[in-house]
């Protein structure tokens, strides 16, 4: 399948440069938008093909580089750095490309947000403010982020508990391939760079919050996917917390999928064509199609 690609820049809320990327099916004229918020230490590219199952089946993907991360970043040196207030302006990026998405393509399209581990704690506070943009939420790779009590640890001190690793990454994929590349990717495995500490956690301290998590609209349509030797949801331990507010919270279409032996990236895991297959009929049931 031949894909049009369009690389651009956006204002963020505070002016800055933000990249982004358009994604759709050469010649298709788009059904739905999906909006991918990547992960920590990543780029957007890197959903550019895994999810052209879904512009084979109508959706055109938006996808920016976040504050630190890619393109937006700029330089070796800038990436990991969010700035001081990073983690709360990444959303304000992200609404705004919501914004730009639907006034482009259409604003009666369907449009649902995928956020990828650090991108999904940031989708999770986006319902909070942002719900009316769009018709579903996919949560990839996510936990309880407020719930964490251990320090933060870089990218390349994760580790799956009990397992001998290949590499510092293998937490990532059982793909060797997968891995391989994200090693060999001069945009990925950085970590977050000290100064936007305190963003952080007033983002945490939301995504806790009962009064926070109750202004998401109940009928949102929301998938969770995880694996279950995820280190970051640590065995499902942080994932529980996560679905329990949710369903206290009285949210009533709530998807929790969990593959055995999964690692981080399901969308790069060895089961990958499984993996998408399901997530491509949530979609395509939320999205009408």
């Amino acid at each position: 399948m031949e894909i049009d690609e369009e690389r651009f820049n956006y204002a963020g809320g505070d002016g800055a440069n933000i990249a982004a990327f358009r994604w759709a099916a050469k010649g298709a004229t788009p059904r739905a938008i999906l909006q991918v918020a990547h992960g920590m230490g990543e780029h957007a590219g890197r959903y550019k093909l895994p999810l052209e199952p879904m512009m084979a089946a109508g959706f055109v993907v938006y996808a920016d580089d976040h504050r630190g991360h890619g393109q937006t970043a700029g330089s070796p040196e800038a990436l990991g750095d969010f700035g001081e207030n990073g983690a709360e302006e990444i959303i304000t990026d992200l609404m705004l490309l919501t914004s730009r998405a639907r006034k482009s393509e259409g604003e009666d399209l369907p449009t649902i947000l995928l956020g990828h581990s650090l991108g999904s704690f940031f989708a999770q506070a986006y319902v909070f403010d942002h719900a009316r943009w769009i018709d579903g939420l996919v949560l990839s790779g996510t936990a309880a982020f407020g719930d964490r009590t251990s320090a933060p640890k870089r990218l390349d001190e994760i580790a799956i508990e009990g397992a001998k690793p290949r590499t510092p990454y293998d937490w990532l994929s059982r793909d060797e391939a997968e891995v391989d590349a994200y090693i060999a990717d001069p945009l990925c495995g950085f970590s977050r760079k000290p100064g936007s500490e305190a963003s952080f956690a007033r983002v945490s301290a939301r995504l806790r919050d009962e009064a926070e998590i109750a202004k998401i609209p109940k009928d949102l349509p929301i998938y969770v996917f995880v694996g279950d030797k995820d280190p970051i949801n640590q065995d499902l331990a942080l994932l529980k917390p996560l679905t329990d507010r949710y369903a206290a919270a009285g949210l009533t279409d709530v998807t929790v999928k969990i593959y055995p032996d999964g690692r981080h990236e399901m969308l790069n895991e060895i089961n990958r064509d499984e993996v998408i297959a399901e997530l491509l009929a949530w979609l395509k049931r939320v999205a009408g199609l």
